[in-house]
């Protein structure tokens, strides 16, 4: 929608994004603000460690929200992102699904402020990793409570270092795949495999099973000249078939994984500021824990 010039970010735009998230079950009023309270529970201690603004009050809120998005074009994108993020949370304006809600209008809001490389215009990956802190960082910034004026400063840095440790992430992963596509290159001309091979090697290589349908689809071969390919990968150890004709699929073999050691492991990840976690930590034990927003 980012990239739609009729595309309006309305709160109308919001609920129906929310819709499309929980349209699968009606009972959680998908594209509906909540009618009555919300309080948010540690699932751990079944403490109350949230409790939204009036119902009353959402509509309006959520208003505000969306014009300040519309208005506020001078904030640096990255931390326009974080606060729409955090205001959304904080608000809490649906039944459920509010934290899905958040993390997705963070990312549009990068899209529409022209951030759309996926390592910098969503860290949803990063934060399934770090779910934790994720929470951690909620609790300390809302203090339990609609409190727009409270000082958002750890969110915002949190969200920075969020977005520069996925960016690492995704090009030290790059860099190990274009490494990984030069070895296994020459291991197929040293083997006298054509190249089409490479993306199912690839694909077991990184874990995934390998059926002949697929290796089909990937290199548009016919199914005789598939099972002869993967005969032959299978016999010189870098496939390993597993299961009957019907039902059979291919994993790496001890030749492929003697690639992955040959390539070695992912570079690692430089922490921007190192002393967040600690002082997160330290801020959490006078803060609850926050559930699931």
């Amino acid at each position: 929608m980012a990239a739609d010039e009729h595309f309006d970010l309305d709160a109308s735009a919001l609920r129906s994004m929310h819709y499309m998230m929980l349209a699968h079950d009606l009972a959680k009023s998908p594209g509906q603000y909540r009618r009555g309270e919300i309080v948010v529970h540690d699932d751990r201690t079944e403490q109350v460690v949230h409790t939204g603004p009036a119902a009353d009050d959402v509509p309006g809120l959520m208003s505000e929200l969306v014009d300040s998005l519309r208005t506020d074009r001078g904030v640096d994108p990255l931390v326009q992102a974080a606060m729409a993020h955090l205001d959304l949370v904080m608000i809490h304006p649906f039944r459920d699904g509010n934290g899905r809600m958040a993390r997705a209008l963070q990312t549009l809001v990068l899209a529409r402020r022209g951030v759309a490389a996926p390592e910098f215009a969503s860290i949803e990956e990063w934060l399934g990793a770090n779910t934790d802190d994720y929470y951690r960082v909620l609790a300390v910034t809302g203090r339990g409570r609609w409190a727009p004026e409270g000082d958002a400063r750890l969110w915002v840095s949190f969200n920075l270092r969020a977005h520069h440790m996925q960016a690492q992430t995704l090009r030290s992963r790059l860099a190990r795949a274009q490494r990984t596509y030069e070895v296994l290159d020459d291991v197929l001309a040293a083997q006298r495999i054509p190249d089409r091979a490479l993306d199912g090697l690839y694909t077991a290589l990184i874990g995934f099973r390998l059926r002949r349908s697929t290796y089909v689809e990937q290199t548009g071969i016919d199914e005789r000249t598939a099972s002869r390919d993967l005969k032959a990968l299978a016999d010189v150890g870098l496939l390993r078939a597993v299961g009957e004709t019907k039902g059979r699929y291919y994993v790496a073999g001890d030749a492929l994984a003697e690639v992955g050691r040959m390539v070695g492991p992912s570079a690692p990840i430089e922490d921007p500021y190192p002393s967040m976690r600690a002082e997160l930590m330290r801020l959490a034990t006078d803060a609850p824990v926050l559930g699931s927003p």
